[in-house]
């Protein structure tokens, strides 16, 4: 078994490697971010360890030594292989690891019940869920791939591909006003109508051939994943966005109310770096993601 007891300080041998490299204790220094007295001093102490010069000194001026030329040689490789085995340590750890952001909304209501049947598949990686409405610095925030609702505009170094369009109808749980809902738009009013920020009213009810003005007043919800839940607990009827409310309306716990649907000016993007595909991890789950959008338009 190999004695690391005896193996020199590893700073010291990473000073005395840079230092060689360079003939210079200064370009040293600037390399691994020290001083050139602590270069100096970390080379004195493992000559002092070693029994020998690794250089010769003339005034400022140095060189490395025969000896010191072959140990640098063997202390260069080393450290080389213990930073490709690292760098391999860290693919590995990135490739079982995927970081999404995604609308606090849609995370709530789409993405999250439906990530249990991507873990399933893939039951070694680790899924991060990050729910956000900014803009995401994908380098900074370690982020490898994000999902957001607009219009599509990309921003350099960055691919925006179109993942699925949306509809708003208005929604309501069954029990809203002991069950006595209208049966026709016109009977809309005076129902109290939930509003929720930049998902105004107005549009649906020109597609419904309502002459009405947008509603007013009371609270503006400022995440359509709230508007559906005041829906849900009978506070009033919701223009819900489908890919929000489809899961309650499917299980009976909001109501549908008429067929007009209105297009949303606004889509789901799925955002990555124009590398991020390169990355097993990320394309498994666009795939992966693509494939349930598909099959829930099917359905």
């Amino acid at each position: 078994m190999s004695d690391f007891r005896r193996l020199p300080n590893l700073a010291a041998l990473r000073a005395f490697e840079a230092a060689a490299r360079h003939q210079n204790f200064s370009r040293a220094a600037e390399e691994i971010h020290l001083t050139h007295g602590a270069i100096s001093h970390q080379v004195r102490a493992l000559e002092q360890e070693l029994g020998l010069e690794l250089f010769t000194r003339h005034g400022k001026k140095i060189a490395v030594t025969a000896a010191g030329l072959r140990f640098a040689e063997v202390i260069r490789t080393s450290l080389s292989q213990i930073a490709l085995a690292a760098a391999a340590l860290q693919d590995t750890q990135r490739q079982t690891r995927l970081t999404i952001s995604t609308l606090p909304s849609f995370a709530a209501r789409w993405l999250a019940p439906r990530l249990e049947r991507f873990i399933e598949i893939y039951p070694e990686m680790e899924v991060n869920l990050h729910s956000s409405n900014h803009k995401v610095d994908f380098a900074k925030e370690g982020v490898d791939i994000a999902i957001r609702f607009g219009v599509g505009t990309q921003s350099p170094g960055l691919s925006s591909e179109h993942l699925m369009d949306d509809v708003y109808y208005p929604v309501v749980s069954p029990h809203y006003n002991e069950g006595a809902l209208p049966k026709t738009p016109e009977e809309l009013l005076p129902s109290q109508l939930l509003r929720c920020h930049d998902e105004p009213w107005l549009g649906w009810f020109r597609l419904a051939g309502l002459d009405l003005a947008e509603p007013s007043g009371g609270l503006l919800y400022q995440d359509s994943s709230m508007l559906a839940r005041a829906a849900h607990n009978g506070r009033g009827i919701a223009l819900g966005r489908h890919s929000i409310v489809q899961s309650e309306v499917a299980s009976g716990q909001l109501l549908r109310l008429f067929e007009a649907a209105l297009p949303s000016p606004s889509s789901y993007y799925l955002v990555y770096p124009a590398r991020a595909l390169e990355q097993p991890q990320v394309r498994a789950f666009r795939e992966w993601l693509l494939q349930e959008i598909a099959s829930g338009q099917a359905q």
